[in-house]
């Protein structure tokens, strides 16, 4: 598998990388379609998996080979470390406050004020997690074709097969409290697979970005890396503690940074 992407397209792999972890949203809002119901306390050990993945991932597909590229081409380490970062943060944070969301398990609505319907906001909630998770992808991708130090495509693999399993219970996520609403099954499976689609743009423009700014892609990474923290900070381990069986989701936390860390340092 390591050896095809290697031998395409740097942005062609990228746009099969996320089409995959866009297909892996689709798969999870299939389960509307077997359970019209989900164990609360699953649900949150799958917010905790997720939010493993993606701090893992944020270190070893992005900080670090950032780091390693930074010093490289001249520039101090840690300032686009830093300052990517805190930006990737800073940026989902006013999406965050402009764009109208509601949270998964709270339903707390959030953004600027709307009469959109709370399945909009939803599957925007969704799309919020999405964009960096795709940017990751593609800028993984594109960084390992322009041979930068730290970044190989098998941890770009590693890197779309590990945000593609945590993207599974996402498209759950969405779809399962729609059609417990009343919502047909497929009107409901269609808005959720509908927040993945964003994962194949956003990784396309993280390939160009990494293929044809090299002097910025430290900084793209650690933007990325910061996007992704910023969500797994604001609302996925929030809302995984929800319960009073927290060890759950703290458990699953740490599988799932265990499970992207063998997938880097394996494929990588």
């Amino acid at each position: 598998m390591i050896d095809f992407f290697s031998n395409i397209n740097p942005i062609l792999a990228a746009l099969i990388g996320t089409l995959f972890t866009y297909s892996m949203t689709a798969i999870g809002s299939g389960m509307v379609f077997i359970f019209k119901n989900m164990n609360q306390t699953f649900m949150n050990g799958m917010l905790g998996f997720s939010a493993g993945v993606m701090i893992a991932a944020s270190f070893w597909s992005l900080l670090n080979p950032g780091i390693e590229l930074a010093a490289e081409i001249g520039m101090t380490p840690w300032v686009p470390a830093v300052i990517g970062f805190l930006s990737g943060g800073a940026f989902l944070m006013l999406v965050d406050r402009l764009l109208p969301h509601m949270h998964l398990e709270t339903h707390h609505e959030e953004g600027l004020p709307s009469r959109w319907r709370r399945s909009v906001l939803l599957v925007l909630s969704i799309t919020l997690h999405n964009i960096p998770e795709g940017l990751a992808v593609g800028v993984a991708f594109g960084a390992a074709a322009a041979g930068i130090p730290g970044a190989t495509v098998g941890a770009a693999v590693a890197l779309a097969i590990g945000i593609g399993i945590q993207n599974l219970p996402e498209g759950t996520a969405v779809s399962i409290p729609l059609r417990r609403e009343g919502m047909s099954k497929m009107k409901a499976f269609s808005i959720g697979q509908y927040s993945g689609v964003v994962e194949p743009i956003a990784g396309v423009l993280g390939a160009i970005m990494a293929l044809t700014m090299r002097n910025i892609l430290p900084y793209a990474l650690a933007f990325a890396a910061g996007a992704m923290i910023y969500v797994v900070i604001e609302e996925l381990i929030p809302e995984s503690q929800m319960l009073k069986t927290t060890k759950i989701a703290t458990i699953g936390a740490m599988v799932g940074f265990a499970v992207m860390m063998f997938l880097d340092v394996a494929l990588g």
